[in-house]
């Protein structure tokens, strides 16, 4: 039984030299070479065949490694919380928060007899069952101001405007006329 090996045409023949091409490098001219400039060929990347397929390390990003820090799970509370920050809706849902809760940050009582009707320029304007009311609140406004921005900061209400009841306007449109109104309407 014949050992797979090389196969040789002929027996005890030697291998056939290659023809040299002019130009180009073969193996042969590389062992020619002095040692020193093969070596700094081969680390200059320079040397044919010697440049091997480097495998390029990826960022190291937490996001992919299993035990570091922002892997643990988080409550749906929490991302909701941080997509909020993140889209800019925290001062809108916060002054949605202080007219659901109005009752919790004025009192049950003062609840009772206003509502928050417009929020303009940072200004929240609350409507009053009566002008006393509209008055007495207009008196406590720094306490019940100092009650809103500490309740709801993201809110940005920097002051407060009481109105009262409303009332019939007898201005029907932009090109009304200034003056003393009507007269002799209730008879």
């Amino acid at each position: 039984m014949r050992e797979p090996g090389p196969s040789t045409e002929g027996s005890g023949s030697a291998p056939r030299p290659q023809p040299q091409i002019p130009g180009a490098r073969n193996d042969n001219a590389r062992d020619a070479e002095p040692e020193t400039i093969a070596t700094y060929l081969r680390l200059r990347g320079l040397a044919p065949g010697t440049r091997r397929a480097r495998r390029r390390r990826r960022a190291n990003d937490d996001e992919n490694q299993p035990f570091t820090a922002g892997r643990d799970p988080r409550g749906l509370g929490d991302i909701v919380q941080s997509l909020t920050r993140e889209q800019g809706w925290e001062p809108q849902l916060a002054q949605h928060d202080l007219v659901r809760e109005w009752a919790v940050v004025a009192g049950e009582q003062t609840a009772q007899h206003t509502t928050p009707v417009g929020l303009s320029d940072g200004t929240l304007i609350i409507q009053c069952d009566s002008t006393a009311w509209a008055t007495q609140l207009t008196l406590m406004r720094s306490a019940l101001l100092t009650s809103i921005v500490t309740s709801y900061p993201a809110a940005g209400i920097k002051a407060l405007r009481f109105t009262g009841p409303d009332v019939p306007s007898w201005k029907w449109g932009p090109r009304a006329i200034p003056g003393r109104g009507p007269r002799d309407t209730y008879g």
